[in-house]
């Protein structure tokens, strides 16, 4: 089983327009959609259509955490979700012909020390069943940076494979537990390294350099370039072919889920880093997020481009 944590949930609200935007004015959406949210929500929903057991763990408060969960229990992932007195933040995504996606993301609620502390507490039986634990995204305000490190810290004395996606200094002081993957992308490289990525041969001196502390899978996601993987193995790019995208939105989410899934059936690297890819590209095909047809992953995974650098 494969399990994935989301601090700092969210309701995710996406609006699509057919109007074209007018600063100032009321605009009337042509649909919306609200899913459960947050990036290891996206995960755990990308892990399931991949075929393997997930269950959901992190965070939730108030009445819209409760329709939180009441949305993965539709789409049949099941959760062990802490509780807190806050409410759960709402994000939203606004799609329109002009301007692509954007995004509006609050906060999220201030997260008390005693909630943290029982969290924490009942962590390591909510992992106990899991091969695969994939920790995602921002922190609630209150919680301590170095969560992260600890939750992995934690699973590894478990014997559990840890996957990290995070940014800022969660991630700065996440890998130095060691996890077995982390996934930054260039701007998060950038932060981490407090440099400007110029070319291919920064992104793999870099990914280097992480590796270095002991982390032995480095996936660096490029966007529409796909990504390239540092390993043991070596260096490897996976590019995919052109295709319509609809919303690039959970493209990384979804790229974390499908390598979780690959480490969990021990795939090798190479073949890893093909369906993560293949995955990430189905999902900006999809206009919901942490979505894909499978028929498109079929076609995919033929098509992307696997290249020893």
């Amino acid at each position: 089983m494969i399990t994935t944590v989301t601090m700092n949930a969210s309701l995710d609200k996406a609006y699509f327009m057919k109007a074209p935007i007018v600063n100032g004015t009321v605009m009337r959406l042509d649909s919306c959609r609200t899913s459960a949210g947050g990036k290891g929500v996206n995960v755990a929903r990308i892990v399931a259509l991949c075929g393997a057991k997930v269950q959901a763990t992190g965070l939730t408060g108030g009445f819209n955490g409760q329709q939180l969960e009441a949305l993965l229990d539709k789409d049949g992932i099941a959760h062990q979700f802490g509780h807190m007195e806050g409410e759960t933040r709402c994000c939203i995504n606004i799609l329109d012909q002009k301007y692509g996606s954007t995004e509006y993301l609050e906060p999220g609620c201030e997260v008390s020390a005693s909630e943290e502390q029982q969290f924490m507490q009942r962590y390591p039986d909510i992992i106990r069943d899991s091969d695969v634990v994939t920790i995602s995204g921002s922190i609630p305000r209150g919680v301590k940076k170095d969560i992260y490190g600890r939750m992995a810290t934690i699973a590894k004395a478990m014997g559990k494979a840890v996957i990290l996606d995070s940014s800022g200094e969660t991630l700065k002081q996440g890998i130095q537990s060691c996890p077995t993957v982390v996934k930054p992308n260039r701007d998060e490289i950038e932060q981490l390294f407090d440099i400007k990525i110029h070319s291919m041969q920064d992104v793999i001196r870099c990914a280097e350099k992480i590796r270095e502390i002991g982390i032995p899978y480095v996936i660096t996601s490029l966007g529409k370039d796909g990504a390239l993987l540092a390993c043991e193995d070596g260096i490897f790019h996976g590019k995919p072919p052109v295709v319509e995208v609809v919303n690039t939105v959970g493209c990384g989410d979804s790229m974390v889920g499908a390598f979780a899934v690959a480490l969990e059936r021990k795939l090798e690297a190479e073949e890893s880093l093909r369906y993560a890819v293949a995955v990430a590209t189905a999902n900006a095909m999809s206009p919901n997020t942490g979505d894909f047809d499978p028929k498109n992953l079929e076609d995919l995974l033929g098509r992307v481009a696997v290249e020893q650098i």
